[in-house]
């Protein structure tokens, strides 16, 4: 960092979600002093940098709590988007944004930075129409507003990574829309994290609408086939149907891939669109290209495998919160999660160590399953996605440790205490909030462990809720601790 830089106090909004967290990082890293704008604290309590930032907790929507979150800025990085708050998500996204740039105006905000979609085509989705008019109200105000327009981000994490790469893995063979011949420009999310770092050290501010893209232009089917390629599959066949619509095509993206379909819509919308950068919005003039070039397609795309492979993925598309459905309230607003309790508390005790019953714990979910009785919280998952909700695919960012805000397959980490505690909020659609917490001490030499399931029923139709799915409680825990001890048991004497 400079020295005219030196004193500059950067907001980052969107931290807990897949670039802001890394962006975060980066500009710590740069000796950046930077401030977060989160609406709950508690979800990027796990990350690395957390002690390092200065943290505002705020709602986008509210004027206050933007002109709290922009003092004393300098630069402010706009990451926010409400790609999953439903059918008016644009009118959202345009609201958040106009309270942004009159309380970026009020504070005397030097640069706005937004990062935005490319929609050089006009047959563009209500998403990236939506994306253009975010800055567009950005730019409303009198703060310089720099505009970055990107394509695919390719890395470990990106949803449409993870969309494109479970669709490849997991068919041999597809029939698929006629978008697939469309072209794109991929990106790597190391080559956007290098634009919004240089940003940070510009000497004037800039008002200006950049396309940022790699050098490769290729169709989306392209694209399909060189993950199969660098993941030593088999080249796959690709059938074109011209009847696939967008919701079909997300309904059978939401079944086939973690990838919910309330998010999968917008994001197969957008492929409809050409998304190739335009030469005559450039950034070169404002920040030459990466000093070792952009890194290519099949680099970007082995980079990612890799970090999946060695469980190194820092940030996903599922750390931002997702939002429940309409009768739940966010674990934030206990305006009637006070009004009754539902548990379903079980103890056990066992002679295997704290540490390796606190591992067993930690490792709960994802391709390690739930310690018994699969099939049912398998059966559960296809249930929440044929009614809108996240299922059962999210998985686990790493196989063997968790951090708050970590989503958990249709769960979230809401609370931990390394080695003693862990509680488990549930973002599947229920008529109530639930959690599943796991407590461990040692009493006279054994490990006792607690299990609570706990809900709060939303009115009489969450009560009936909880007292169906009781029987399947007596079948399910009673498994998930039994096997969770003999996982213990295991890591420490062996099979014998």
């Amino acid at each position: 960092m400079n020295m005219e830089t030196s004193n500059r106090l950067y907001l980052v909004t969107g931290a807990s979600g897949y670039v802001g967290g890394r962006l975060v990082r980066d500009l710590v890293a740069d000796g950046c002093s930077v401030r977060v704008l989160v609406r709950d604290a508690g979800k990027i309590q796990g990350q690395p940098w957390v002690t390092q930032v200065e943290i505002v907790e705020g709602n986008a929507n509210n004027l206050e709590d933007m002109r709290r979150a922009l003092h004393g800025v300098h630069t402010a990085y706009y990451l926010l988007h409400s790609i999953n708050a439903g059918t008016n998500f644009d009118e959202i996204e345009s609201q958040m944004a106009k309270n942004f740039s009159l309380a970026a105006e009020v504070e005397q905000v030097s640069q706005i930075v937004y990062l935005g979609g490319i929609a050089n085509d006009e047959n563009r989705s209500k998403h990236l129409a939506s994306r253009m008019n975010t800055g567009t109200q950005l730019a409303s105000g009198s703060t310089p507003v720099l505009e970055l327009r990107a394509g695919i981000i390719i890395g470990s994490g990106s949803a449409s990574f993870e969309m494109l790469r479970h669709l490849t893995h997991r068919l041999p063979i597809m029939t698929t829309p006629k978008w697939v011949s469309n072209l794109t420009q991929p990106i790597s999310i190391r080559d956007v994290l290098y634009y919004l770092r240089q940003i940070a050290q510009l000497k004037e501010p800039v008002n200006k609408i950049c396309d940022i893209g790699g050098t490769e232009v290729l169709s989306y089917a392209d694209m399909m086939q060189k993950f199969a390629k660098l993941s030593g599959l088999r080249k796959r066949l690709i059938i074109q149907v011209p009847v696939l619509t967008p919701k079909l095509s997300s309904l059978w993206i939401g079944l086939v891939t973690p990838v919910p379909t309330s998010l999968a819509r917008p994001l197969v919308e957008s492929l409809i669109s050409e998304v190739v950068a335009d030469k005559a919005k450039s950034i070169d003039a404002i920040i030459p290209p990466p000093p070792e070039g952009f890194i290519s397609v099949e680099r970007a795309i082995t980079m990612a495998l890799s970090k999946i492979a060695d469980s190194q993925v820092e940030t996903r598309w599922s750390d931002a919160a997702y939002p429940t459905a309409p009768w739940q309230k966010a674990q934030g607003d206990p305006s009637w999660a006070g009004e009754m309790i539902l548990r379903d508390v079980r103890h056990r005790e066992t002679d295997a160590p704290m540490s390796a019953v606190w591992d067993a714990i930690e490792c709960i979910g994802g391709e390690n399953g739930w310690y018994g009785a699969d099939f049912l919280w398998y059966a559960r998952g296809l249930l929440d996605r044929a009614v809108g909700g996240v299922g059962l695919r999210r998985g686990r960012r790493d196989p063997k440790t968790l951090r708050v805000g970590d989503s958990l397959d249709f769960w979230r980490v809401e609370a931990l205490e390394r080695g003693v505690r862990l509680k488990l909020y549930a973002e599947m659609i229920l008529p109530g909030k639930a959690w599943l917490e796991f407590r461990i001490e040692e009493k006279d030499g054994m490990t006792h462990i607690t299990q609570e399931a706990s809900f709060s029923p939303r009115g009489l139709g969450g009560q009936l809720y909880w007292y169906f799915v009781l029987p399947f409680h007596v079948f399910i825990f009673p498994t998930m601790l039994r096997n969770l001890i003999r996982r213990a048991k295991r890591s420490v004497y062996g099979n014998a």
